[in-house]
């Protein structure tokens, strides 16, 4: 295994094929991010720089990440590429094949033990990942060990309608897993608002917690009947970058 692995992209718009990239490349040993600056892209970025930069560093296959405004300031190190990427001599290829492949359907995993003595329940879509539930899963990890559960297909499908989700919900569960602020991630079993409560049922949260978007009376009621404490965040961006919408990114 390498001491060193470097991988040097711009990193806009990442989807899952990019964190399964990262997953890869961190298999062959420290993973260090070299992170093209926004004056290094022949285009407009859709994500700034500093946006950029803070969902990388929250990803959990990363090690190190520098900001580079040219090959030269690149990291020593293996360095690794995705097929077909020009201008990288001596690379290690990792080919397309591999990063489009869905995970396989996941097994139920152990429930790890609690670091903080509570645990945490978020459920939601992560449709079109972004900075902003980056923010949400950061501070929610703030009120103890976080569980989240994705939407599955058919339940997204039913509460957003034809065209929803854009990503299967084994890949977007992947995502969500890839984040360090999250202790486990699962695909919710159930429909409608609470269609987590069979996962809920098992996983015995002490906290349920909803950005302001995901407040649902439906919620509200269950954590009172269930005895567990209901959290709202506000839907605030990290301090310093532009607040997001999924709906917004995609258009629907």
């Amino acid at each position: 295994m390498s001491d060193v692995v470097v991988v040097a992209e711009l990193f806009d718009d990442m989807r899952f094929a990019d964190f399964r990239f990262l997953e890869e490349a961190s298999k062959l040993g420290k993973l260090h991010v070299a992170l093209y600056s926004d004056a290094l892209s022949s285009r407009p970025v859709k994500f700034p720089e500093a946006e950029r930069e803070y969902l990388l560093r929250s990803v959990r296959y990363v090690s190190d990440l520098t900001i580079v405004n040219g090959e030269s300031e690149i990291p020593h190190g293996m360095r690794l590429v995705r097929q077909g990427e020009a201008g990288a001599r001596d690379a290690r290829i990792i080919p397309d094949s591999i990063l489009k492949q869905s995970p396989a359907a996941p097994t139920t995993p152990n429930d790890p033990p609690s670091r903080s003595g509570k645990k945490v329940i978020v459920t939601g879509c992560f449709d079109y990942f972004h900075s902003g539930h980056v923010r949400f899963l950061e501070e929610c990890s703030e009120l103890g060990d976080l569980y989240v559960a994705v939407g599955n297909d058919a339940n997204v499908r039913e509460l957003k309608g034809e065209g929803h989700p854009l990503i299967p919900a084994l890949q977007r569960r992947m995502i969500v897993g890839s984040i360090r602020y999250v202790t486990m991630c699962i695909i919710g079993t159930g429909m409608g608002w609470m269609d987590a409560e069979p996962d809920i049922e098992k996983l015995k949260p002490d906290i349920y917690a909803v950005n302001e978007d995901g407040d649902k009376p439906e919620k509200r009621e269950f954590c009172k009947q269930h005895g567990l404490e209901y959290r709202v965040l506000k839907r605030l961006p990290k301090p310093g970058l532009t607040r997001r919408s999924s709906t917004d990114l995609r258009g629907f």
